[in-house]
């Protein structure tokens, strides 16, 4: 997906969906490359393929595991999260709070294609919060 062709960059990386990988989040900048987008290319080892919306309850469990998203790290460049942000979060810590009954939103859009290697899409559609571009089935 995205290894480098014969012929030049990376390809470009899809979606779940199949799609092109829309962004993410830019506020605060999400991805593994701090570009707003959940693309994983070669060099992310921890797969920050899922775009999450942040929630009270994500944002707990995941300090409790470990994984603090909420502490502002200047240092860093990193704001800290609060509820309703979008992030590329690390797939299996996304599924660790599946398991535990705390998952976050999912928008399938923005969600690599490699989350699949971790997460099974069944699972991403039960808690996608993708808006249809057509919202006239709504009603």
């Amino acid at each position: 997906m995205s290894e480098p062709t014969a012929s030049g960059p990376p390809a470009v990386e899809r979606n779940v969906l199949g799609g092109k990988l829309e962004p993410c989040g830019t506020d605060p900048m999400t991805g593994f490359h701090r570009d707003g987008s959940c693309t994983v290319g070669p060099h992310d080892a921890g797969l920050h393929a899922v775009c999450a919306v942040m929630t009270d309850e994500f944002l707990a469990h995941q300090a409790a595991v470990g994984n603090d998203l909420s502490t502002p790290r200047p240092e860093w460049g990193f704001p800290g999260l609060v509820p309703g942000d979008r992030w590329c979060v690390v797939a299996a810590r996304w599924l660790q709070a599946y398991a535990a009954g705390v998952p976050a939103p999912v928008v399938l859009a923005s969600t690599s294609e490699r989350a699949l290697e971790v997460v099974e899409i069944e699972i991403l559609r039960e808690l996608s919060v993708d808006v249809p571009p057509d919202l006239s089935a709504w009603g």
